[in-house]
This record gives structure tokens, C-alpha cells and sequence, in this order.
């Protein structure tokens, strides 16, 4: 192998004992790209528990009341700050500290449960969405999730309270989405007490206000030259920090207070560290599954908020003696948006049960939901900015405000397009293990015709077999049967592209966008079909039983079926090698080969 080659393979071993270590039980994302359809992991639809259903509708009827007294999302905008006040009610509502266990002052809502609170903050405040997921589902998550008994007695109870807000520090210069490179380092003592941080975080929400903040950073490998990212527990009054920004000033979400700090030679007691020592990216990547799933549930609010004042002005406002309403060009964005809007509620709604239900490895559902739904979000936005005309343009409009926040959706918590490469390349690892162990047999047969045998039989099985999608109402068969065929199909792809380009396809990101954009449409689709299911059977309705929910829901699936199958045409069918030496050429780079290797 050249260097090349050899670099390329220590990134792939690198990434495999970050990703893919610990329980591999067949999840839903991962079953689709093998062909199979895991019916448990998305059917049937998810319902709140009875017994923590009428706590949840108490919680949710006192938190509306709080936000439609208090809330004023115009107020927060322009004075770029979420007043104590408002930040003290969500504490008493138990917004702060919503899925805390109960022993620590928490009120041990589901996953679920809690979206549909943050669902409703987000429908009327992106910035006061974005400080409460800051600090509940990311900022205090690490110790919910990683803390010992003894540092969630100690931290727990005065942050679940909103006595204390919490911050997560990860993101650097040159630390983002790639979240593997960061610098910050933190070495032990001599004596062994302490770890000594230098370096420098930037946007970090909540930095400013917080009083407890889980930091990255570097820590040396006993017996080795190398070294490894710890999670650190961190309070701006140890000697060393220091706040460079308190508030960087920026385009939207203008009341959270995003914030740059700098360590100094901070000294942080052992003590303090949070999860096992070198294991900081496995606690971070694993909190912020948590954050992208009440990321699904805040855009999914905002998105109805957008929905529903695009269809007050298309009622209201008259052009050419017609309401806005009357034109098919208007309807067809209404249409759009109230589709991707109930396919957007019931992805959250699937997602946050897999973390409920104790399921491991769903880190691919949560980015498919991060990606969808910010997408969407954003495509609504536009639409409703669009029906309402020159008069959004305006600050005295609620979407000139819900413009300028929807952006930064796409780009937080991991970019869309790092999302996008990170689904289709785990997702293909499955199937592309299958066809290497086949591969490599029939060069070596001395290694045995076992796995290769089993490997593929279960390709093979793949290609023959259409799985099917169980639902009970005869009124879905036709769609399930749609969707059955076309995982088949999407299967197929997978494996050809895989036979053809091997392992180049790992650089090749125009066929991974395919690739994701595919599975996260099928997997928008079964949750649509679930949901609906559901419904028809009059089972955990939540709300969503009207006629026209069910035609949203089947407008959903015939567009999602077109953009699957118009996704998987363009694998074969694109116009990649022109556009990629048009790009060269205006960046100014040499005509050579693009990404996708032609």
C-alpha cells in the first residue's frame, strides 16, 4: 500500500472503534441498507404512557400558560438576551430539569414526553428552544448519562432545579463537526490530583451564564505517546478561565449567549472528570444523539408555527379579487408543509422511543432526524416567507425573526452535509463487510468458508426478497407495499455501488448523498406509515385524527416514494463529472478527477 492507502485504512480503524465498539443489534437504519425492514424499532407508533400521559398534559397546559404570559420572542430578538425571569419560570415549571430522575429534583419525563414540551417552546421562541436544549438535553445529559452517583448527587440537583444553567463545551477553531480534532489539552499533575486545561472554546451557548460546563479536551494515553479526548466538569470560577466574548454577536437566535472562553493553566480536580478517562468524544457524540432528537421536536414546533401563519394570510389576503388560498401555486406550499410537518412530528416521536425504550445504536436515526427535519424546517420557512410576500421582509413580521433562527439549524450540532456522508457510510458498512468477507475468501480460501457462506446466503436472501412492512389497516396495504419494494430496490443500489466502487466510495460524497437522502426519506415514510396506522386504528392518536392529518400523511408518501425513487435514478443517472469539473475550474484547482472518481 502506498501512504495513501495506509493513512486511509488508519482512518477507517479509527473510526470503527469510535463507531462501532459495543452492542451491534440491528437497528432500524442499519436494517435497510441490508435490505430488511426491522418492524419493532418503528411499529407500532409510540405512545406516551398512560399514567405519565395526564402528568404530561398537566405539565404541558402549565408550561403554555407560562410561555403565553412571559414569552416575548420580539423582546428576546432585540435585546438579544433571555430575561431571568423567563429562564426562573422554566425552571418552575420543570422545563429545566424535565427528564432528571425524580431523586434529584427532576420529573423523569420520557425522551418523548419531553419533545413535546420542547415542541412547544420551539413553536414560539427559537432562542429560548436553543438555551433549554443547550442546557437540559446536552448541557446536564453527560451526567445524566456518564455521571457517577457521586457527582450527580453533588452537580445534579442544583442544575435539574435551574438554580444553576449548564453549558457543552466542544466546539474550537478547528474543532466542530469534526469533532475528533480537538486541540484543547489537559495534562495530569505531578502529584496526580489535578489535570492542568489550556486552550480555547468558542460558540458555546450558554457559555456566559453558565455555571457548570462539560469540556473536551486532550488528555495523554498512560504508556504511550499518544493522546485521547476526556469530558471534564468546569466552573468559570476556577483560577484560569477566562471569557473573551461573553455574547458573540450573530445573525439569529440573538437572546441565547453564545460565548468564547479561553483556560489557562486551569487547574481541574480528577474528580472531575466525567465518564471514563479518554472517552470524551464516545460522552459527547453519544449526548448530542439526545440533542438531535429534541432538535427534531423544536424545528417540528417552528414548523407549525410557520404552517399555520401561511394559511391565516392565505385566507385573509386578496390579489387579483382571489385569497392567496385560491391560487394552486400557493396551495402547493401549504400542501408541502403540512405533508413534512406530520412526517416531521412522527420521526421525533419514533426516534425519542428508541432512546426510551433502552435500544443502543441509533446514532444513524437521530442524524437522519437532525437532518430532515432541519431541512424541512427551513423549506417552510421560505414557503411561508414566500406566501406572506414583501410584508415578511419586516421586523414587525414573525418570519422575518424565524428566517434569520431557522438558519443555523442546519449548520449546529453537526453540519447537514457531515450528517449526510456519516449515514450513508455507516449505513453501507454492513452490507460493504458482507462483500469483503466474500472477497477475501475466494483470494484466501484458507480462511474458511463459514462467514463467506453466511454472508452470502444473506445477500443473496436480499436481493430475492421484498421485506415486508406489517400494518393493519387495509386502507395502507398498497403503501406498504410501495415502501417494501422500494427498500428492496434501495438495497440493490447499495450493493452495486458498493461492487463498483469499493472502498474509493468513502471519499465519494455526491453518491452518499443519494445514498442518505434514499434511507432517510424511507425512513421518514415508515414513520409517516406507523403513525397513520395508528390513527386509522384509532390507537395514540395525540391529537392528529382529522381528515385532513390523513391527507397529509398521504401526500407525504407519494412524494417521499417520487424523491426515494428520482434519488436512486441519479446514482446512475447524474451529471457529477460536469459538475465537478466546473467546481475545480472555479476554484481554480487542476482538471483532475472529482470525488466521485471519473
Amino acid at each position: 500500500m502506498n501512504e495513501a492507502d495506509i493513512q486511509r485504512q488508519k482512518e477507517i480503524k479509527e473510526a470503527e472503534e469510535l463507531l462501532f465498539t459495543g452492542p451491534q443489534a440491528l437497528g432500524f437504519a442499519k436494517g435497510l441498507f441490508l435490505g430488511r425492514f426491522v418492524s419493532d424499532w418503528a411499529m407500532p407508533y409510540p405512545r406516551v404512557p398512560a399514567a405519565q400521559q395526564a402528568e404530561l398534559d398537566k405539565s404541558l397546559a402549565e408550561v403554555r400558560q407560562f410561555l403565553d404570559q412571559h414569552l416575548d420572542p420580539v423582546a428576546i430578538d432585540r435585546a438579544a438576551d433571555i430575561p431571568r425571569h423567563l429562564i426562573d419560570g422554566l425552571a418552575h415549571t420543570g422545563v429545566l430539569g424535565m427528564t432528571a430522575p425524580k431523586e434529584y429534583g427532576g420529573r423523569g419525563f420520557s425522551q418523548r414526553a419531553y419533545c413535546k414540551i420542547l415542541e412547544e417552546i420551539g413553536a414560539r421562541c427559537a432562542s429560548t428552544s436553543v438555551f433549554t436544549n443547550a442546557h437540559h438535553s446536552i448541557g446536564i445529559r453527560a451526567l445524566l448519562l456518564f455521571g457517577t452517583r457521586e457527582q450527580k448527587q453533588k452537580w445534579l440537583p442544583p442544575l435539574v432545579t435551574g438554580e444553576q444553567l449548564a453549558a457543552f463545551a466542544l466546539t474550537e477553531k478547528e474543532a466542530g463537526s469534526d469533532a475528533a480534532n480537538v486541540q484543547t489539552r489537559a495534562e495530569p499533575s505531578p502529584d496526580g490530583t489535578h489535570y492542568i486545561l489550556n486552550g480555547e472554546k468558542r460558540y458555546i451557548t450558554n457559555a456566559s451564564i453558565a455555571h457548570v460546563l462539560t469540556v473536551m479536551a486532550r488528555t495523554p494515553v498512560p504508556g504511550s505517546d499518544k493522546t485521547a479526548i476526556t469530558a471534564f466538569l468546569v466552573t468559570p470560577d476556577m483560577p484560569g478561565f477566562t471569557m473573551l466574548e461573553p455574547r458573540m454577536e450573530k445573525l439569529g437566535i440573538r437572546g441565547t449567549a453564545t460565548g468564547r472562553f479561553a483556560m489557562r493553566d486551569m487547574a481541574v480536580p480528577k474528580e472531575n472528570i466525567l465518564g471514563p478517562l479518554g472517552k470524551g468524544l464516545k460522552v459527547a457524540l453519544t449526548v448530542l444523539d439526545f440533542g438531535r432528537t429534541t432538535f427534531g421536536a423544536c424545528c417540528t414546533g417552528a414548523a407549525k408555527t410557520c404552517l399555520a401563519l401561511a394559511v391565516d394570510h392565505a385566507n385573509k389576503r386578496r390579489q387579483f379579487k382571489k385569497t392567496l388560498g385560491d391560487f394552486d401555486l400557493v396551495k402547493k406550499k401549504i400542501g408541502r408543509m403540512a405533508a413534512d410537518i406530520y412526517a416531521m412530528e412522527a420521526m421525533t416521536a419514533v426516534t425519542a422511543s428508541l432512546i426510551d425504550r433502552g435500544l443502543e445504536d441509533y446514532m444513524i436515526e437521530t442524524a437522519m432526524l437532525k437532518v430532515f427535519t432541519t431541512d424541512r424546517l427551513w423549506e417552510a420557512v421560505n414557503d411561508a416567507f414566500q406566501i406572506h410576500g414583501g410584508s415578511a421582509y419586516f421586523n414587525d413580521s414573525p418570519l422575518e425573526r424565524m428566517l434569520r433562527d431557522a438558519r443555523i439549524n442546519q449548520i449546529g450540532e453537526g453540519s447537514n452535509e457531515v450528517l449526510t456522508s456519516f449515514i450513508a457510510l455507516v449505513g453501507m458498512r454492513g452490507p460493504g463487510m458482507e462483500f469483503k468477507e466474500i472477497y477475501d475468501t475466494m483470494f484466501k480460501p484458507s480462511r474458511g468458508l463459514g462467514k463467506a457462506w453466511t454472508a452470502g446466503m444473506n445477500r443473496l436472501g436480499a436481493a430475492v426478497t421484498i421485506p415486508s412492512v406489517p400494518v393493519k389497516s387495509d386502507t395502507l396495504r398498497s403503501q406498504a407495499s410501495q415502501l417494501g419494494r422500494l427498500i428492496w430496490r434501495f438495497n440493490l443500489s447499495v450493493n452495486r455501488a458498493l461492487i463498483k466502487y469499493r472502498e474509493p466510495v468513502m471519499d465519494m460524497q455526491l453518491i452518499q448523498e443519494r445514498i442518505a437522502g434514499a434511507a432517510m426519506e424511507m425512513f421518514a415514510s415508515a414513520c409517516v406509515i406507523s403513525r397513520l396506522d395508528s390513527q386509522l386504528q384509532g390507537v395514540g392518536q395525540n391529537g392528529a385524527s382529522a381528515p385532513e392529518s390523513r391527507r397529509a400523511a398521504e401526500l407525504f408518501l407519494r412524494q417521499s416514494f417520487h424523491r426515494i425513487k428520482r434519488f436512486l435514478g441519479e446514482l446512475t443517472d447524474n451529471d457529477d463529472e460536469a459538475l465537478l469539473a466546473t467546481a475545480n475550474s472555479v476554484l481554480g484547482k487542476d482538471d483532475r478527477i472529482g470525488s466521485n472518481g471519473r
